[in-house]
């Protein structure tokens, strides 16, 4: 396990001005300001934004001519085709176009990528497919900024091409590449005046429908009966729950309460899921998981199948299959992230950069794996499998680590690469993976230091100080997730009153904690509980970092805190 550093957030504001402006807490203030938020009206628009504060679709690059070619389109009967892509984000945009595609009475249907045959994003193959059927106009969603062969290709056949993307465009000598497509809606072009580029595909393609739906004279709300979809691609994606993406996801939430697409309500009752209840964690760990597990270990069309199912057996039937799978991509996940585990505890141990192979693994588990490896070592980690043709890989970084430029320095022992600092898809000869470890980890410019998890701490609060008012107050930061996350506090010094094991498989430990103060308050810590006594050994004074809750319980009411941290002291 990684050694961990526990900082504190030391952004300066006026915290009792903010308080008594917005009628909060002042830690309430401090933890707001900790997200990143400065002045009063970006503070109001994070507590209060709503629907009317989401920015005008017409502010992307090129949506009217996108909206322009598609209304021509469709009043002249032109077959479209809409290329999506096999992860959460590439489904839901799917799902939102062809939706509003056959709402407005076009010729529409749909293709989308097979991870292991095809890759990611449009290919020759779906190109030339699409001449042979005879398709007019292709338009992309969460993919095609950097296909441009692949576009110039459908130009040369006489197709009409919109894509609508989200992703990085790609330059060459800092000059951007664009694709020659008839429109490119993305708001990551230098010249597009969009507020917020930070959004998904499946928000890009709303987008579009929002604009294409005021074009054609139809009512907002059915528009906004697709925001739970953009707010599900949205945290599925990992995109950063701020601005505007707060917006959508806080209210796309609301609106899955009351949610009319028979595959989202059969897949949350087989996830025992109360939809009234949902929470961006549920999208993030149950929703989308299984949403992402047919194009893992299928293909995506299942998902997309499912969520246009009209009848409840066809969604029933289609939200089981996906939740089987589901469970099947959960089971090899933990077998294989078992195996990189000991890999890197054993053989790897001293290495900077982990470089992993797992020849057996399922080539769509890699990115999963390595994301766990690189938690759990706080390591750089690169997860290989033997693909049909070549070995592939995905790798995780930390902070310290550019993945991508470290890539681009050894790119003559790959085949083909890609990604951003963070996290890397790859390509490579068998026969060069030792050398690849070995330079990887020859030039990592890594130190002792990088590899010490940093653990920030919002603000150090004894738990004496916590009430029911603040605990409840606290909800109007939600939604948690990427660059919104969950508050943490602190304390040092709290004494173990009481102390037990509980749950099935021993991983909960119930305490009572005595704060500086004399207060009793539950505590409840979720690891493994025998470990835990084991580590204890009589010991009674924790620092801990928490977070506080209200515990509902046979009509009762009480506060408790959830360790997320704790050393003995």
């Amino acid at each position: 396990m990684a050694e961990e550093i526990w900082m504190l957030q030391t952004k300066r504001a006026d915290f009792g001005a903010i308080a008594e402006r917005f009628g909060i807490d002042p830690v309430t203030a401090r933890v707001i300001r900790n997200r990143g938020i400065e002045g009063m009206e970006n503070i109001e628009r994070y507590l209060y934004g709503n629907l009317d504060g989401l920015y005008s679709p017409w502010l992307l690059k090129d949506m009217k001519p996108a909206v322009e070619i598609l209304r021509q389109k469709i009043t002249a009967g032109k077959r479209i085709r809409i290329v999506g892509d096999y992860d959460i984000d590439g489904v839901c945009s799917t799902y939102i176009l062809y939706t509003a595609l056959r709402r407005l009475g076009a010729e529409a249907d749909y293709a989308i990528p097979d991870r292991i045959k095809d890759g990611y994003g449009i290919n020759e193959s779906i190109i030339r497919e699409a001449h042979e059927d005879g398709i007019d106009t292709i338009l992309t969603c969460d993919n095609g900024i950097s296909a441009f062969s692949q576009i110039s290709l459908a130009k040369e056949f006489g197709m009409t091409v919109i894509v609508t993307d989200h992703h990085e465009v790609p330059l060459d000598a800092e000059a951007e590449v664009i694709p020659p497509a008839d429109a490119v809606v993305n708001p990551k072009q230098r010249d597009c005046r969009y507020p917020f580029p930070e959004i998904c595909g499946a928000v890009v393609a709303y987008k579009l429908v929002e604009a294409l739906y005021e074009e054609y004279g139809i009512a907002r709300e059915e528009w906004l009966d697709m925001l739970e979809f953009a707010a599900i691609a949205t945290v599925g994606d990992v995109m950063r729950l701020q601005d505007e993406n707060r917006i959508i996801v806080k209210y796309g939430l609301r609106r899955m309460a009351e949610t009319k697409n028979l595959g989202l309500k059969k897949l949350a009752e087989k996830n025992n899921l109360d939809l009234s209840t949902i929470t961006a964690y549920h999208i993030g760990f149950v929703i989308g998981p299984c949403l992402n597990a047919g194009g893992r270990l299928q293909t995506a069309k299942l998902a997309l199948s499912m969520l246009l199912a009209e009848t409840e057996d066809e969604a029933e039937a289609l939200a089981q299959e996906l939740k089987s799978l589901n469970d099947m991509r959960k089971d090899m996940t933990e077998q294989w992230t078992a195996e990189a585990k000991l890999l890197a505890d054993t053989r790897y141990r001293d290495d900077k950069v982990l470089v992993v192979f797992l020849p057996e693994c399922h080539e769509s588990l890699a990115g999963i794996i390595a994301g766990r490896l690189r938690e759990y070592c706080q390591k750089p980690a690169l997860v290989l499998t033997r693909g049909e043709e070549a070995v592939k890989g995905s790798g995780r970084s930390i902070e310290a680590y550019h993945m991508f430029k470290k890539l681009s320095e050894v790119k003559e022992l790959l085949l083909k690469f890609g990604g951003h600092p963070m996290a890397a898809g790859l390509s490579l000869l068998e026969e060069n993976i030792e050398p690849f470890r070995k330079a990887l980890n020859e030039n990592s410019g890594l130190t002792e230091e990088d590899f010490k998890a940093k653990v920030w701490i919002d603000v150090p609060m004894p738990i004496d100080y916590i009430k029911e008012r603040l605990v409840e107050e606290l909800k109007i930061l939600e939604p948690f997730g990427q660059g919104n996350e969950k508050p943490l506090f602190a304390q040092k010094g709290v004494r173990i009153r009481s102390c037990r094991v509980i749950g099935k498989n021993k991983n909960v430990v119930k305490m009572v904690l005595e704060g500086q103060g004399g207060r009793a308050m539950d505590g409840m810590l979720f690891t493994d509980g025998l470990a835990f006594e084991e580590e204890r050994n009589g010991r009674r004074m924790l620092d801990i970092v928490y977070y506080p809750e209200i515990n509902e319980y046979n009509g009762s009411r009480n506060i408790q805190v959830v360790i997320r941290r704790y050393r003995f002291c």
